[in-house]
């Protein structure tokens, strides 16, 4: 707490900000690719697996401490399970938005036509591991894999479903207990502010991330893969955008805010997305941010977590783009029951995928292993310019989070309009925060 009379917080140097280490890294990355791509594999892509390594450590009990406390913090357990419902309707019907909008683009562009590949000649050694992890998605797999060996195991091993599933199970458990837990419930928040100050400690590292990552993308595909990455790939990132600027522009219109003031407040936490290629090394940061936003801190507990598994947008999109740009470019002709069957089977398949570098590509894997009519040796076609992809995948699931978690907090009635407009007008209040270095108010 800061104390009454204190004088106010130093505003920090331009240098201070974390956006603007994490795009001079960026630049950096980018060079040090181009003019000395030798050391991508044994130099830039360990640094920036190590980064990513150091997130993934602190994801699991940050989930677990914010998912508990929220659930504690309800006043009654229906308050949860409402909030909940909200969201899961909410992740439902814009995940399906998601990947009717990518069969839409898909059939109208038609990226792969007139490519006429033979799928028999494509090298399906190239698939091996993606094949041996995508049966490992199948519907039955994905069910039992929500279920942890042991209650700590979860966090452990930190698989993300399974950590969602004992962090509500532990929740509703405290929140049955009531009063004799209370101590309990207290503890899990003192351990929390500890953790997130752990975190603010691990994101100082952010920039050395982003350069190690984007160093190896650069050095490993060129400089000019940037430039041209190919019709399938242009159509995914324009695709991808339209549905951030109109679709969930309009909802943040219909909620009472400006989802490209929401994207500047969140710029710091985009770069990194975009730097590392993963939108879960900004999970704990999209957290606070979202509580600095006037969002009630029990509906961000459970509305972001879930989110990472249930409310991917740009994976989605790129699943159905994806799986009909192959069909096209092996001559595949689907029919309208076909795809509306593939849409189901993806709507299932993507419900998991976890928001770390090259899930997407997995998923879309799992997909095809059960559309018998699109040849799964097709996926060795994009696997080239996946990496790129990725990063507009990562971007577009970290603000569809962000806008769900807002509109699911003012559909509760549980969204503090002032503080919200203050955060996206640039005008935070006050005080140092949880993540990040705490010279940044950003």
């Amino acid at each position: 707490m800061i104390a009454t009379g204190a004088p106010p917080a130093r505003q920090p140097s331009l240098w201070g900000h974390l956006y603007l280490q994490v795009l001079v890294a960026i630049l950096l990355g980018v060079t040090a690719g181009y003019y000395l791509p030798q050391y991508a594999d044994g130099w830039y892509k360990p640094i920036g697996d190590a980064f990513i390594a150091l997130v993934k450590m602190i994801i699991a009990p940050v989930i677990f401490l914010t998912l508990v406390s929220g659930i504690a913090g309800m006043k009654a357990l229906g308050d949860a399970g409402r909030v909940a419902a909200k969201a899961f309707a909410y992740f439902l019907f814009f995940s399906t938005l998601a990947l009717i909008v990518g069969l839409i683009v898909a059939n109208v562009v038609q990226p792969g036509a007139g490519m006429n590949i033979d799928p028999a000649t494509l090298d399906a050694s190239k698939i091996h591991g993606y094949e041996e992890k995508a049966a490992e998605q199948s519907i039955a797999a994905f069910l039992l894999a929500m279920i942890p060996t042991t209650l700590v195991s979860a966090l452990v091993e930190g698989q993300l479903l399974q950590v969602l599933l004992v962090s509500i199970l532990f929740g509703v458990a405290l929140a049955l207990v009531g009063e004799p837990a209370r101590p309990v419930a207290e503890m899990i928040d003192r351990i929390g502010l500890v953790v997130f100050k752990l975190v603010g400690i691990v994101m100082r590292a952010a920039p050395v991330g982003a350069f190690g990552a984007m160093g190896f993308t650069i050095g490993k595909y060129g400089l000019g893969s940037l430039v041209n990455l190919g019709q399938l790939v242009a159509t995914f990132y324009l695709t991808s955008i339209l549905f951030v600027l109109v679709v969930l522009g309009t909802v943040a219109r219909l909620s009472g805010f400006s989802i490209l003031k929401l994207i500047r407040y969140l710029k710091a936490e985009l770069l990194l997305v975009l730097g590392t290629s993963s939108s879960e090394s900004a999970l704990p940061a999209l957290i606070e941010k979202m509580e600095r936003a006037g969002c009630a801190k029990p509906v961000v507990g459970l509305v972001v977590p879930a989110g990472y598994s249930f409310n991917l947008d740009g994976t989605n999109i790129y699943m159905t783009l994806a799986a009909l740009f192959i069909a096209q470019a092996t001559g595949v002709h689907l029919s309208l029951g076909e795809q509306i069957f593939l849409l189901g089977v993806a709507m299932i398949s993507s419900k998991g995928a976890a928001g770390v570098t090259g899930s997407g590509f997995i998923t879309l894997a799992a997909t095809l292993h059960l559309v018998p009519s699109v040849p799964v040796a097709g996926i060795a076609l994009i696997l080239g310019v996946d990496r790129f992809m990725s990063e507009c995948r990562s971007l577009t699931n970290f603000i569809g989070n962000a806008v769900a978690t807002i509109v699911v907090a003012r559909w509760d009635g549980a969204l503090d309009r002032e503080a919200l407009n203050r955060a996206l007008n640039g005008r935070p209040e006050a005080g140092p925060a949880r993540i990040g270095p705490e010279a940044d108010p950003d």
